[in-house]
């Protein structure tokens, strides 16, 4: 059986599929792409990854970039390790809207809060950084009385983008503000053992 290979480098967004891969307890290896030496821009990563980043997930023949993306796939991958709801199911929707809410808005408000950006509501797709994290905010309040996950008591691969975005925007860079929704939720997430090992692999670098 060939074993997946996490192209990843500490303190970047890597940390969303080692935290995925953890949880799903399936057997993968990791390949350090450095940074700092410009390893993300050489010819055989490249065609990895064609926008230079990491992570990047290779398993056989499949090759999977962007992190949510890779998120999703390992989901679906080990369907056993119940990270996912699966194609039929009718929580799949609200999986799916939450899971593509962490490129698709909280990201792009990082971005809007940290670079001062001055945006249209109606314009953006992600609305606007005040929208983002009062939506998601009121979504966690809710969460936080069926079960304490965004889907109520089902863990899933949102919770992990979503729980990496809040642990960051609030424990790290400090954007989010510390509301008890969010300060509940992280700690759940930092409680999770998958998480702890992820997050010692990434103090690691190894």
């Amino acid at each position: 059986m060939t074993v997946m290979r996490l192209y990843w480098m500490p303190r970047t967004r890597s940390m969303r599929a080692l935290w995925l891969l953890e949880e799903a307890g399936c057997p993968y290896e990791r390949v350090l792409v450095d940074l700092s030496t410009g390893a993300q821009s050489t010819p055989e990563y490249r065609r990895v990854n064609p926008m230079a980043k990491v992570p990047a997930l290779v398993d056989g023949e499949a090759v999977v970039a962007e992190s949510g993306a890779i998120c999703a796939y390992v989901a679906d991958r080990f369907p056993e390790a119940g990270l996912a709801p699966p194609v039929g199911d009718p929580a799949r929707g609200r999986y799916l809207q939450w899971l593509f809410f962490s490129a698709g808005c909280v990201d792009p408000a990082f971005s809007e809060r940290m670079n001062g950006w001055t945006t249209d509501s109606a314009a953006t797709g992600w609305g606007s950084f005040d929208r983002v994290f009062a939506v998601l905010e009121e979504a966690l309040a809710d969460a936080g009385n069926r079960g304490g996950w965004i889907l109520g008591e089902r863990f899933s691969a949102a919770d992990v983008l979503l729980g990496i975005d809040l642990h960051y925007g609030m424990d790290i860079i400090g954007v989010v503000p510390r509301r008890p929704a969010f300060e509940e939720y992280v700690r759940r997430c930092l409680d999770r053992p998958a998480f702890q090992r992820a997050l010692a692999i990434d103090a690691a670098g190894a």
